[in-house]
């Protein structure tokens, strides 16, 4: 049966505003070899996303100490994180760092939380890493980073900036006028023999409504000048991830698929939050959870929910739950630890959060598409193929 240029059309609308959609609970995929009718609607094409169908366990950890939250959190899903870390040769703890004064980075006794997991369970390198504007210096004594091997003899711990070397390795993306982009990401955070811990702060954010374990790898692995050279910030490849508000979202997907293969464990600190205008002026929330998993996009998910954010609202996790990353279904998420119900929290969010849900819907910012204005008539497209 030949498809009318009417019916093409039908089908390319709908399945475009599927992909824009939040999906939370996706119906079941066809059987494999299952062939669909061309003239299907919106419901038959969400059938063709890959989804994930892992159920993965997502710790969550409610107390009164930062360090022993973040060390439970690990220790709750531990069978899960070891048959992957005694294969990797080192690790890499990801931390997340500010400019000097500001709150929000990854708190020093969150490092020792992990690294208190670690001691008993790893004997390999364990290399805590950043990549920012600041000097090293700034920012691993700001945190007090640069004193967590201090405490932890004889563990073999050693900092380092990633994009000291500029070594990298190319993905590619869009910019604000759709045109195609390379982003340069650190070779090491891409090093197959790595095992990547995100340690990540719970936060909001003025771009893609909340920052969590996947946000803190994705734009932390994106090259910066060197610190000495003094180069301005839109020399930094940390700026193609902030080129508005569906190109961010799309770019942040793309670099998960490129990125994910050696992620380790995701671990979100929410013992203080930040909410309002995050990821840099917002204001502190005490929280006193934390949240951890293997599966990153599981992990964020479970921390959106203890924020009281819509877990449809920021695109780039569900383009990932889309595309089979990782579990966004809730209900195929194992929570242990706290219930959500018990920790929850109704985070204020960024002053422009409404223009951040801009892509769930159509692109009116820009024309029509060319064709559309045309009368559509029926037509054979066959003579396209």
């Amino acid at each position: 049966m030949s498809l009318s240029r009417r019916r093409f059309f039908a089908f390319t609308a709908g399945a475009g505003a599927i992909a824009a959609a939040p999906q939370t609970q996706p119906p079941a995929s066809p059987a494999p070899g299952n062939q669909l009718d061309p003239r299907m609607g919106a419901a038959d094409a969400d059938k063709l996303f890959r989804y994930s169908d892992r159920h993965p366990r997502v710790s969550l950890i409610k107390g009164d100490n930062r360090r022993k939250n973040v060390f439970n959190a690990l220790v709750a899903i531990d069978d899960q994180i070891r048959p992957a870390l005694t294969r990797k040769k080192y690790v890499i703890l990801k931390v997340n760092g500010l400019e000097p004064g500001r709150f929000g980075g990854t708190h020093v006794d969150c490092v020792h939380g992990i690294l208190d997991y670690l001691a008993p369970r790893f004997k390999g390198p364990v290399v805590i890493a950043e990549v920012g504007e600041v000097t090293s210096k700034q920012a691993f004594e700001q945190y007090g980073w640069n004193t967590a091997a201090l405490e932890h003899k004889p563990m073999d711990i050693k900092l380092a900036v990633l994009n000291e070397s500029q070594r990298y390795e190319l993905m590619t993306g869009i910019d604000y006028d759709l045109h195609l982009v390379p982003i340069r990401l650190a070779a090491q955070a891409l090093d197959p023999d790595a095992f990547l811990i995100s340690s990540s702060v719970m936060k909001t954010h003025n771009m893609v409504v909340a920052t969590l374990s996947i946000k803190n790898v994705v734009v932390g692995a994106a090259l910066s000048p060197p610190p000495e050279l003094k180069r301005p910030w839109t020399d930094s490849d940390k700026r193609k991830f902030h080129v508005g508000i569906r190109q961010s979202n799309y770019n942040l997907y793309m670099a998960v698929k490129r990125m994910k293969a050696n992620w380790g464990v995701g671990i979100i600190d929410g013992y203080e939050g930040m909410e309002g205008n995050g990821p840099w002026s917002g204001t502190p929330v005490p929280h006193r959870i934390a949240v951890a998993s293997t599966d990153f996009v599981a992990a964020d998910r479970v921390g959106l929910e203890c924020m009281g954010i819509d877990a449809g609202w920021p695109g780039y996790l569900n383009y990932c739950y889309q595309d089979g990353l990782g579990q966004w279904d809730l209900s195929k998420i194992e929570v242990v630890g706290a219930k959500i119900a018990e920790v929850q929290r109704k985070y204020g969010l960024h002053a422009d959060v409404d223009r951040m849900l801009e892509w769930r819907g159509p692109m009116l910012d820009l024309p029509p598409n060319l064709g559309r204005n045309r009368p559509r008539q029926e037509e054979d497209l066959s003579a396209y193929a």
